[in-house]
C-alpha cells in the first residue's frame, strides 16, 4: 500500500485543487480525503507540493523508433506496401528502450504506440505504461485503433508505388474497407461451415474491428482538407474516428465544433515547419479548439519531441492562450479519453490506476522538479 499526505491534488476532473490523502491499494487508488491512515502502509509526505495523474500521450511512437540507433533501431513504418493493417504496433516496441525511462522520470507514465504515417493504412496501436522489460506485461489496452493517414506522407512515400494523390490514398482506403465488409458479410454468411468461409485475408481481418466500431480510425491530418477527407469518411461509412496532429485546426475551429464524436490531438508543434502542411503550424491550435468545444488531447508525436516534453508542450500551449485546466486534461483525461482508457489512467479518482505524479510546482514550468513518479503505486523515478 502507498499513502500519500497532505498533498494539493490537481485530479483532471476538478478544476480547482484541494489538499488531500491518497490511498493506493493494490496498484488501484482506493481512498481519496482527508486524515486517511493505513497500517503497514508506506507513506509520502506530500506537503507543500503539487499531486497530479500520471501524464498521458495520446499518439507517439516512443520504442519502436530506438533511442539512440538511428535507422537501423527504426520499426515505426512499413516502407513496402501502401496498406498494411495487418500489423501490430506491439511486435515492434523494444519495451527496455531508454526512452520510457526518460518519459517516466518526467512523469508520463502511459503512452499510446504504434506505427508511422507513412501508409494508407499502417497497422494497430497500443496503450502500454512506460516502465517494463516485456511489453506484453505494460499493455494497458491493445489494441486501442487502427492507423490511417491523409496527405502529403502516402503520397511521398508511395509515388512510385501508384499512390500519387490525395484521391489515389482515399481510394485506397475506400477499396480496403469495402473489401473488410464484403469479406465480414460471407463469413458472417457461413457460419460455422468452413467450407464455405471465404480465404482467410490478414489484411482484412484486421479491419474487421474497424467495421464493427470496436476501435477507430486513428487519422493522421494536418491540413484543413486532409481534416475534412477523414471525417468524410469516416462518416461514408459510420466509423469512429479520431483526429491526429489536426495543425491548422485552429483554421477551421468552427466546423471542427460541430464533430462532436470526434476527439482530436494536437501536434507536435515545437518543431520546425518542415513540409507544406506545416507552415500554419502554432501553439495556439489546442487552445482555440478547446476553447470551441473541442475534445482536445496535446501530443509530442514521440520521437519527433522527446516524449518527457509533453508537460513542457502542455505549458508552451497555455502561453499561447490555452487555459490551464484545459492543458491538463489535454495530457492527462482527454489523452485517456482519447485512446478508450479512461476508466483506468488520466485522473485521480477511486478505482483507477495509481499512477501518480508528485512535483514542487506546476509541471509545465521548466524550472518545476519531479519529486515523485508512481506506477501502479510504485515508485518509478530515477
Amino acid at each position: 500500500m502507498l499513502l500519500i499526505k497532505n498533498g494539493k491534488v490537481h485530479d483532471a476532473v476538478n478544476e480547482e485543487a484541494y489538499v488531500a490523502d491518497i490511498l493506493i491499494k493494490d496498484g488501484k487508488i482506493a481512498e481519496i480525503g482527508e486524515n486517511i491512515s493505513a497500517e503497514n502502509s508506506e507513506t509520502v509526505d506530500a506537503t507543500g507540493l503539487d499531486v497530479w495523474p500520471g501524464f498521458v500521450e495520446a499518439h507517439g511512437h516512443i520504442g519502436l523508433d530506438g533511442y539512440g540507433m538511428g535507422f537501423e533501431g527504426m520499426d515505426y513504418n512499413e516502407i513496402s506496401d501502401p496498406c498494411t493493417p495487418h500489423l501490430r504496433g506491439i511486435d515492434g516496441i523494444k519495451a527496455m528502450d531508454p526512452a520510457f525511462r526518460q518519459a517516466a522520470d518526467a512523469g508520463v507514465t502511459t503512452v499510446c504506440v504504434g506505427p508511422g504515417s507513412a501508409n494508407v493504412l499502417g497497422g494497430t496501436f497500443v496503450a502500454i505504461k512506460t516502465i517494463g522489460k516485456r511489453v506484453d506485461n505494460m499493455v494497458v489496452k491493445n489494441p486501442t485503433a487502427m492507423k490511417c493517414a491523409f496527405g502529403e506522407n502516402p503520397k511521398r512515400c508511395y509515388r512510385e508505388k501508384g499512390n500519387m494523390t490525395r484521391m489515389t490514398t482515399q481510394a485506397n482506403l475506400r477499396n480496403m474497407i469495402e473489401k473488410t465488409i464484403e469479406y465480414k458479410a460471407k463469413k458472417d454468411a457461413a457460419g460455422d461451415d468452413i467450407t464455405k468461409k471465404p480465404a482467410f485475408d490478414q489484411k482484412l481481418e484486421a479491419l474487421i474491428p474497424v467495421i464493427e466500431r470496436k476501435i477507430p480510425l486513428k487519422a493522421h491530418a494536418h491540413a484543413t482538407d486532409d481534416i475534412f477527407d477523414a471525417i468524410r469518411v469516416a462518416r461514408e461509412y459510420n466509423l469512429k474516428l479520431t483526429l491526429e496532429h489536426v495543425t491548422e485546426g485552429h483554421l477551421i475551429a468552427d466546423e471542427l465544433a460541430k464533430e462532436k464524436d470526434i476527439p482530436m490531438a494536437v501536434g507536435p508543434s515545437l518543431t520546425n515547419a518542415s513540409k507544406i502542411e506545416l507552415r500554419n503550424k502554432t501553439f495556439a491550435t489546442p487552445g482555440v479548439l478547446a476553447n470551441a468545444g473541442c475534445q482536445v488531447s496535446i501530443i509530442t508525436d514521440s520521437p519527433v519531441i522527446p516524449q518527457q516534453y509533453l508537460p513542457l508542450c502542455a505549458g508552451l500551449a497555455v502561453k499561447s492562450g490555452m487555459k490551464p485546466f484545459d492543458a491538463l486534461k489535454a495530457i492527462t483525461i482527454n489523452a485517456a479519453k482519447h485512446n478508450g482508457i479512461e476508466d483506468r489512467v488520466g485522473s485521480i479518482e477511486i478505482g483507477k490506476d495509481g499512477d501518480i505524479v508528485i512535483t514542487d510546482g506546476c509541471p509545465f514550468e521548466v524550472d518545476t522538479e519531479v519529486k515523485y513518479v508512481f506506477i501502479e503505486g510504485k515508485k518509478v523515478n530515477s
